[in-house]
C-alpha cells in the first residue's frame, strides 16, 4: 500500500527562535507555530480554534528563520510528520511534530529587520532601521541535505 506524508501549515510563531548547532556544524531550531481554524458551532456562531504545532527546521532554513523571524511572524511551512517516542518515569510518552523542509516568510518586505545576536524583540523594535539600501530576506528557503541523527539534537 502506498503512503504519503506531507504537511502544509500557515501560522504565526509562538516564540522567538533559538538557533543551535550540532557538533557537526549543522544548524537546527525548534519553533512553535500557532495555526488558527475558524468554524461555525452548532448554534451557528463563529468559533476560533488554535492548534499549536512544534516544527523542527534544519540547516540554512533554520539559520534564515533565526535571522529574519521572531515571535508573531507569519510563515508557511511545508514538511512531514514525525512521531517522537520516549519513556519518562516509567511511562511511555509520544509527541507528533513537523520536520519542516520548505519555509516561506509571509507578511511582505516591510516587516522587521534582521535580529542582531543577543538582541531582544523589544530592542530590535526600538532600533532605527533604514531598509532603503537593503535587498530584503529571501522569500522562500528549502532545506539542504537530510537532517542528522535525532540523537544529535541539542534540545
Amino acid at each position: 500500500m502506498a503512503s504519503f506524508n506531507r504537511v502544509i501549515l500557515v501560522g504565526n510563531l509562538t516564540r522567538d527562535i533559538e538557533l543551535k548547532y550540532l557538533q557537526s556544524g549543522t544548524a537546527v531550531t525548534e519553533v512553535g507555530l500557532a495555526v488558527n481554524n475558524r468554524r461555525k458551532n452548532q448554534s451557528g456562531e463563529w468559533v476560533d480554534e488554535t492548534l499549536f504545532v512544534d516544527v523542527t527546521l534544519w540547516g540554512r532554513t533554520a539559520e534564515v528563520a533565526s535571522e529574519y523571524l521572531s515571535k508573531g511572524s507569519s510563515v508557511l511551512i511545508e514538511g512531514r510528520l514525525k512521531l517522537d517516542t520516549w519513556e519518562s518515569e516509567g511511562q511511555k510518552r509520544s509527541k507528533l511534530r513537523v520536520v519542516g523542509e520548505t519555509m516561506q516568510m509571509l507578511g511582505g518586505r516591510g516587516g522587521s529587520p534582521p535580529r542582531e545576536p543577543g538582541e531582544s524583540t523589544e530592542q530590535r523594535g526600538q532600533r532605527n532601521w533604514s531598509r532603503s539600501n537593503q535587498s530584503g530576506p529571501p522569500s522562500q528557503i528549502e532545506s539542504g541535505p537530510p537532517a542528522p541523527s535525532e540523537d544529535e539534537i541539542p534540545f
